[in-house]
């Protein structure tokens, strides 16, 4: 990916780890991308210890991935509902379910996820150009921010 290189500690992947960082986190947001809200729920749900799933319900709280309130019917009662912040994860979960099934079970999943407007699956998750062509690990480049080009720049070039 060029000669540039990023450097560890400008790195945000170490960062969206701490806030993440283990299985049990990722299998959490997935509950709650399904529509999961109580604590009982994800107990059942996933089959986790209770003071493991307290621990990071309160790690993804802490992130300002989900964020927990009292239900508008029974302020007693808490739920823990996905924020911005927790549903922009939505692609990073799909590309890793896609590459689990490529890679490590090698079995499509089920259910299927599918466009609500057609059914049809959706397509595998991709990097994308700014023109939406599909990119290759041979076509990217690292370069410093005061070398990206903006659209203003090739508008500047064709005059």
């Amino acid at each position: 990916m060029g000669k540039l290189r990023e450097k560890l500690s400008e790195c945000s992947l170490p960062a969206a780890l701490e806030a993440m960082g283990e299985r049990w986190s990722f299998l959490i947001l997935r509950a709650a991308f399904n529509g999961l809200h109580h604590f009982e729920e994800y107990q059942s749900e996933l089959g986790i210890a209770r003071n493991i799933l307290a621990n990071r319900l309160g790690r993804l709280v802490e992130h300002g991935i989900l964020v927990r309130e009292p239900m508008p019917d029974d302020r007693r009662k808490i739920q823990y509902t996905l924020t911005d912040k927790g549903a922009a994860l939505l692609p990073t979960m799909i590309a890793l379910r896609q590459w689990g099934e490529r890679w490590a079970t090698c079995v499509n999943a089920s259910p299927v996820l599918v466009d609500r407007r057609d059914h049809r699956p959706i397509r595998d998750i991709a990097v994308l150009s700014h023109d939406g062509r599909t990119l290759t690990k041979a076509d990217l480049l690292w370069v410093l921010p005061a070398d990206v080009a903006h659209d203003h720049d090739h508008a500047e070039a064709a005059e």
